[in-house]
């Protein structure tokens, strides 16, 4: 079955002097401000980059936990952050994504090999793909 899910902006005056929001509004979790200078500047609100990180770290989470259940060994835990590089005047330039797993009777190499897998397998990895590098960091955590 098909999820859909909706987000929704408004944006109030120009792109330098203006303001808006973000509203999560499928889940209703909350209504988030943007600005020019919380993207550029200051980061005291959130940016699309921002969001773009939540979404990557999250899916791809999911993704990796996917792939080493698959292959009998569910992780104990992931810790995955996603970092995404916004430069004015050119766009997203590139995106790293790091995910450190404790996940028993693993070793380091075949959790690398299965943190590759998850991120060619991955929705929203797919999604960037081919539009901006990321770079995938992917270590066991010694615990």
């Amino acid at each position: 079955m098909a999820a859909k899910r909706r987000a929704e902006a408004v944006w109030e005056g120009s792109l330098v002097d203006g303001a808006g929001r973000v509203t999560m509004a499928s889940s209703g979790i909350g209504e988030f401000p943007v600005t020019w200078a919380a993207r550029t500047e200051t980061p005291d609100k959130t940016s699309p980059e921002e969001l773009l990180a939540a979404a990557h770290a999250s899916c791809y989470a999911m993704a990796c936990s996917h792939v080493l259940t698959g292959k009998g060994n569910p992780p104990a835990r992931l810790t995955v952050s996603a970092e995404y590089t916004f430069v004015p005047g050119t766009g997203v330039t590139n995106g790293e994504l790091s995910v450190k797993g404790v996940v028993p009777g693993m070793d380091e190499s075949a959790f690398r090999s299965a943190a590759e897998e998850a991120h060619a397998s991955c929705p929203i990895s797919n999604v960037v793909r081919g539009n901006v590098e990321v770079i995938l960091n992917a270590s066991l955590d010694p615990q």
